[in-house]
């Protein structure tokens, strides 16, 4: 079987506005006019609406991969930096607002170490191991992928802003999300080769215009909390709360996939996840956050934040899925092409 295509070779195309904040920010790519948004937008703007994560999300996406007839000078632009920051503190402000810590990362992990007896009917890979069907899967899978084909990428900012035993265990748990150094290994590799194996288009970014904002806000907080060298200790959170609920979650997704005979490539990508994750949860809650602490025991408060904050998204994102799924609805702005047979596949 020929190699696939590297799905980073590929540079998505802007995405359709859906409000006068992303129309502002495309309209400013297309062209070297300034983007032309005043305080005022901004501050009307629902933070966790489609419009202000969208316009989010392309400003992020200019220091990832960029995107077709965009100048890779745009990501150092100072008025699309300004209007960055004006979007990031309305993201923040709502978060910070959101979220109920007491301010320690025992009390912010603490629901996250047990896992609950039964269904309590808000987990998506519940639904989707015990009744979940292909296009639920397929789903779920194309709007993971506009992290996952870039996974741990937004985690890597943080390496220059840790040092000692948290910076040592971070790179250590980033070099296997990278693969261990081998190519085919890569974890963005193996969910591209799941994308595949469920029919899905393979190219980064391509199901960006069917991402619902909640989705969008996920993605952003990484990018967020990794850009910002202020927010380090909230990256470090959301590094552990992803760490330590993946392993659980990913042994449900894998049953579903094979129980749904999605394929070889497709149940890797999630029993790879399984094993790794186990270990990561610890090397992470030790070290990583661990040796954080004990060299910026400051910091507590704000990896207690990230934790919180990657919660109440991902909840928010859940229940839109579900609400979705249970409707016999689509959960995605722009229907997904119909999946291959095996045969067809093959």
């Amino acid at each position: 079987m020929p190699a696939r295509p590297e799905p980073r070779r590929h540079r998505p195309a802007l995405p359709d506005p859906r409000g006068p904040l992303s129309a502002a920010v495309t309209a400013a790519l297309r062209g070297p006019g300034p983007h032309g948004v005043g305080p005022a937008l901004v501050a009307r703007a629902d933070p966790g609406g489609d419009d202000l994560q969208l316009a989010l999300y392309v400003l992020y996406e200019l220091h990832y991969q960029g995107f077709a007839g965009v100048d890779a000078e745009r990501e150092w632009d100072p008025g699309l930096l300004e209007l960055r920051r004006a979007l990031e503190h309305r993201f923040l402000r709502a978060l910070r607002a959101g979220v109920r810590t007491d301010g320690t990362v025992d009390g912010a992990l603490a629901p996250l170490l047990v896992e609950p007896v039964g269904d309590d009917g808000r987990s998506v890979s519940r639904f989707l191991d015990a009744e979940g069907e292909l296009w639920h899967v397929r789903e779920y899978a194309a709007l993971r992928s506009l992290y996952h084909l870039k996974e741990a990428d937004p985690h890597a900012w943080v390496l220059p802003r840790l040092y000692g035993r948290a910076k040592a265990a971070m790179a250590a748990v980033e070099f296997d999300e990278f693969g261990a150094g081998r190519e085919a290994d890569v974890h963005a590799r193996l969910f591209a080769d799941l994308m595949a194996d469920l029919s899905l288009e393979t190219a980064y970014g391509h199901y960006l215009d069917a991402a619902p904002g909640e989705l969008l806000a996920t993605v952003n907080l990484m990018s967020l909390f990794g850009l910002h060298r202020s927010l380090r200790g909230a990256l470090v959170g959301h590094f552990a709360a992803v760490e330590i609920t993946s392993s659980p979650g990913s042994r449900r997704l894998a049953s579903a996939l094979r129980r749904l005979g999605a394929g070889a490539a497709a149940q890797r990508f999630y029993d790879e996840h399984v094993e790794a994750d186990a270990v990561h949860e610890q090397v992470v809650r030790r070290d990583v956050v661990g040796g954080l602490l004990a060299d910026e025991p400051a910091l507590e408060g704000d990896i207690a934040f990230g934790i919180e904050a990657t919660g109440l998204l991902e909840d928010r994102l859940a229940a839109r899925l579900l609400a979705s799924w249970r409707n016999s609805a689509t959960a995605l702005l722009r229907p997904l092409s119909p999946a291959l047979t095996p045969a067809e596949r093959h």
